[in-house]
């Protein structure tokens, strides 16, 4: 494949949605699988959505899901500045060429002329579009007399440049994942070029630095699909080779109709952001997979497989393996559901196949103040014994407690099943059993309290799940010698001790 290079272009309007996410993703994949260039473009152009912190959220989004760019704003600028705003001095002769060539033209109609014009049409029961046909009568170059528009021009009059749609002409396109679309010109209107405010729209920048920096195959999601007819037009105009263009499916609602919104995410309890993000006009906080305890590399995976398929039964895949893996040809055309029970699956498997140190150290930063009497390698152990329950990191508190703090209270429905008349009398005899063990060893306790019931004649029952519930203080946790070996003799002495106490 020729020289790969595919860019991410987000506007700075807010945190970025996992919709975008994936899009970057899909880029990243891309351009790995090819030995290509990953480019980040800031799109700022629209000043009146800009928000100040919306840039740096992005990058910092992109690091923490291992997916950084290659080329970027601060970072190897070949082809910078990779922000719009910074870029606008560029635009300006490239709509005046286009003027110049008779492929677009200067439209001074106002808002009132056009809000007129689009009133009146609903009268009429119809509806107003600025197109191949109504610009020949309306307030433009075009049907305005060349004397017309330069006194115009002299007089400062507001304009905009707007791109002249051919007529009657059949556009036969190509898109990656959807394959052939055949567009009528005649179904198109004539969309701004250049505002009247001396910025670019989107199609008209986005189509430049497209060209100015290179860009091999645009990699966009589904919104994008209706501006494709114009985009490849524009390409067509300036003369320049366009890249290969594929629009990914929607990320759709757990419900599957409609797409993903933050909305959705408050309604239903997840986030739809990567990171947290504060409204610094509202202060109104949003929730992120990774303040929620997502592991990066989980949500990666999750986000690849929304609209992609391998083509295997595998799930679990590494980032490396992803990028050896995608092919943009098995990326789906329909909309992809998004589920939150299988982004907690996903977080579940790659909790699993952490290393048992790693898991420690994120749950002793969780729980400082609860486990700072602690080694870590005691905390270690201890993760390794209850990681197989947990979904995330902060799950492990509750899953593994009483391996740090003794019991003050006990499951009342369980101490009301297991706790019978003669379960203080058993206790007291295991306790000793317990106090004269001097290997101190999970097999060793167990063999002994064994010997014990099959002297006494006691059933299992009678003396597992109330000596559980006196160490735990509920019926959970796993094998009960390996948690007494862990909390040692003199602990597991004073909680029976405890329980009979409170218990008896």
């Amino acid at each position: 494949m020729e020289n790969v290079r595919v860019r991410f272009a987000p506007s700075p309007t807010g945190p970025l949605h996992i919709g975008g996410v994936r899009t970057a993703l899909f880029n990243y994949l891309f351009a790995k699988k090819n030995n290509g260039t990953f480019v980040l473009r800031i799109e700022d152009t629209d000043q009146t959505r800009y928000v100040a912190n919306a840039e740096k959220y992005i990058i910092d989004a992109l690091d923490w899901c291992g997916i950084p760019f290659d080329e970027g704003p601060g970072k190897n600028e070949k082809f910078g500045p990779y922000r719009q705003s910074e870029r606008k001095n560029l635009y300006k002769k490239y709509a005046d060429a286009l003027v110049a060539s008779n492929q677009a033209y200067y439209a001074f109609d106002t808002a009132e002329e056009l809000d007129s014009l689009r009133k009146e049409a609903e009268e009429n029961k119809s509806v107003f579009v600025y197109n191949n046909v109504s610009r020949e009568t309306l307030n433009n170059s075009i049907h305005l007399s060349k004397e017309e528009v330069d006194q115009k021009l002299a007089n400062g009059d507001k304009y905009v440049i707007r791109f002249k749609t051919p007529k009657d002409q059949k556009l036969i396109l190509d898109d990656m994942i959807r394959g052939e679309i055949i567009i009528d010109t005649n179904t198109l209107d004539d969309k701004i070029l250049f505002k009247s405010d001396g910025m670019p729209t989107y199609h008209l920048a986005n189509i430049v630095d497209d060209h100015l920096m290179q860009i091999s195959h645009v990699i966009r999601g589904e919104e994008w699909l209706p501006s494709l007819p114009l985009h490849s037009l524009l390409y067509e105009a300036f003369g320049w080779i366009a890249p290969k263009f594929a629009h990914l499916p929607l990320i759709l609602k757990p419900v599957g109709k409609g797409k993903l919104s933050k909305r959705d995410g408050d309604k239903l309890g997840f986030p739809v952001f990567p990171l947290e993000y504060t409204n610094q006009e509202t202060n109104e906080v949003s929730r992120g997979y990774k303040e929620d305890g997502y592991f990066n590399d989980a949500f990666i995976n999750m986000l690849a497989l929304l609209g992609w398929n391998p083509g295997t039964e595998q799930e679990i895949f590494s980032l490396e393996e992803l990028v050896k893996e995608f092919d943009i040809k098995r990326v789906s055309k329909s909309g992809a559901k998004f589920s939150a029970d299988k982004t907690k699956w996903f977080n579940q498997q790659y909790m699993q196949e952490k290393n048992d140190d790693e898991i420690a150290s994120e749950f002793v930063k969780l729980y400082q103040n609860e486990l700072k009497d602690f080694d870590l390698s005691f905390v270690t152990k201890v993760v390794s014994q209850v990681k197989e329950r947990a979904v995330f990191t902060k799950d492990l508190w509750d899953l593994a407690d009483y391996y740090f703090v003794n019991p003050t209270s006990y499951d009342e429905k369980a101490a009301k099943k297991q706790w019978k008349p003669d379960t203080k009398d058993i206790m007291l005899e295991v306790k000793e059993i317990i106090k004269e063990i001097e290997d101190f060893s999970s097999l060793t306790i167990e063999t002994k309290v064994k010997e014990y019931l099959t002297e006494k004649e006691l059933g299992f029952g009678k003396v597992m799940p109330p000596l559980r519930l006196c160490i735990v203080g509920e019926m959970k946790g796993p094998h009960l010698f390996d948690i007494i070996e862990m909390i040692g003799k003199e602990k597991s002495l004073l909680r029976i001790d405890n329980a009979i106490e409170k218990l008896a």
